[in-house]
C-alpha cells in the first residue's frame, strides 16, 4: 500500500501542468493559468471548505496527492518510503490506508478551520506523512532507518529514527517560511498530523508491547 500511494502521488504530478512533461497545457501565461486552475481544483482552499461549498468537500483527500514542485514531491515520497512500509506492516494494509487518508484529511481540515478566511491553496501529503511519522515513533521507538541527508551529498546513511524525524520538521519549517506565493505549506497541518498519528498508535496499541526494533532495523524488515 505504501508503494501504491507513492505511485499515485508520482502519477498525479507527472500528469499535472507542473511536471514539464505535459506540453498540451501550453507555455508562459497559459501554463501559469493551467497550474493555478489545477491547484484550485484539487487543493484545499480554507474559505471555500469552511463555507461548505460542495466542490471543496472532497479536497482534503484529493490535496493529499497533489504537490507543488518536484522538490516537494520527492521530499514527501522519500519520507513515506522510509517510514511507511514498517508502519503498514504493523497496522495491516487496509488499516494503514484508512489511517493515512484520515490523518491527512484531518490535518488539512484543522488548518482550514484555523485559517477560515484564507483563500490560499494548500496541497501535499505532508499532513498524512506526519501522521505516519507520529505512529512510527510510538511503534518503533528504538528503530534505526536508512535515509538520505542532502547536507551529506545524499549519501544513504543509517540514523536513529528520532533524528530523522527532527530533520523532517526542520525541513517543513524551512519550507513553510520560504513558500511565498502559490500553494501553501502549512506547519500547523504537520503538527496536527503528527499528533493524530502518535495518539492513534498509542490508543490502538497501548495494550500490546511496542515493537522493540533491533539496531539494524530498517523499512520493510519484519520485527521479532
Amino acid at each position: 500500500m505504501t508503494y501504491g500511494l507513492i505511485a499515485l502521488c508520482c502519477l498525479a504530478f507527472l500528469l499535472s501542468p507542473l511536471s514539464g512533461f505535459t506540453p498540451a497545457y501550453g507555455k508562459g501565461d497559459a501554463l501559469l493559468a493551467a497550474q493555478s486552475a489545477y491547484f484550485e481544483r484539487w487543493g484545499v482552499i480554507p474559505s471555500e471548505l469552511t463555507h461548505g461549498e460542495p466542490r471543496a468537500l472532497l479536497t482534503p483527500f484529493t490535496a493529499l496527492f497533489v504537490h507543488g514542485s518536484w522538490l516537494h514531491l520527492l521530499g514527501n515520497m522519500l519520507f513515506l518510503h522510509v517510514f511507511g512500509a514498517m508502519a503498514e506492516e504493523r497496522m495491516g494494509r487496509a488499516a494503514f490506508l484508512l489511517f493515512y487518508l484520515a490523518t491527512g484529511a484531518l490535518a488539512l481540515l484543522v488548518y482550514a478551520l484555523a485559517n477560515a478566511a484564507s483563500s490560499q491553496t494548500l496541497v501535499g501529503a505532508s499532513g498524512a506523512i506526519s501522521g505516519v511519522l507520529g505512529a512510527f515513533l510510538y511503534l518503533f521507538p528504538r528503530a534505526r532507518v536508512t535515509s538520505l541527508f542532502p547536507f551529506l551529498f545524499f549519501l544513504p546513511l543509517r540514523f536513529p529514527a528520532w533524528i530523522v524525524l527532527i530533520f523532517w520538521f526542520v525541513l517543513q519549517w524551512l519550507a513553510a517560511h520560504g513558500a511565498g506565493e502559490g500553494p501553501g505549506i502549512a506547519y500547523l497541518a504537520h503538527l496536527v498530523g503528527f499528533g493524530a498519528g502518535f495518539l492513534y498508535a498509542w490508543g490502538r496499541y497501548w495494550r500490546t508491547d511496542r515493537v522493540r526494533a533491533q539496531p539494524a532495523a530498517t523499512e520493510g524488515e519484519r520485527q521479532p
